[in-house]
């Protein structure tokens, strides 16, 4: 199942793990970045997800909200320092995966393998450089978790839709600070 461009975004009314009401309807008005993660030991996630906290402030003043989803269980994600200092960003742990498979987030062994034979290395290395999280899976995490990133208009309407073709794959930085001026 995958979701389709230029129709209203599958709502939701969840509690991310630092204890808040996350309803998506609640972010009408509002342009939203819908980011699907791997697990919080992923280094190629983990970098994608320090790259955006950076620019949290500067794209939220251009009207962009982030959501964020981790297939990794609420305490897992809890006792990662990092995920923890990712607020006010809301963090939703869905381990089961139910909302991945609503916005059709794809698994792919293949895909995350080929990722892994190709460029885990340096990845990797550069998470650790930036003092990232970089552990292995924990408890029903999956290694085939391909990423996906939405971009969502004022009206909740999907503008953007990106799976990943390998886990080094996300729409670009220019492309969502081009959506937050449209």
């Amino acid at each position: 199942m995958t979701v389709e461009l230029n129709v209203t975004a599958p709502r939701f009314e969840l509690i991310d793990i630092y204890g808040r009401k996350i309803a998506l309807e609640d972010y009408n008005g509002k342009k939203v970045f819908l980011g699907f993660f791997r697990h919080a030991g992923c280094p190629f996630c983990n970098l994608r997800v320090h790259a955006l906290q950076k620019v949290q402030n500067e794209l939220k003043s251009q009207n962009l909200e982030m959501i964020f989803f981790f297939e990794s269980n609420e305490n897992t994600l809890i006792r990662s320092i990092f995920h923890k200092e990712i607020s006010p960003i809301p963090l939703i742990a869905d381990p089961e995966k139910k909302w991945y498979t609503i916005y059709g987030v794809e698994n792919s062994v293949v895909k995350s393998t080929l990722s892994h034979l190709t460029s885990f290395i340096q990845t990797a290395i550069t998470a650790k450089i930036k003092s990232l999280p970089l552990h292995l899976m924990a408890d029903g995490e999956s290694f085939g978790t391909m990423p996906a990133e939405f971009l969502i208009d004022e009206n909740l309407i999907i503008r953007k839709i990106h799976y990943s073709k390998s886990l080094n794959d996300r729409l670009s930085m220019q492309y969502i600070y081009d959506f937050t001026k449209r």
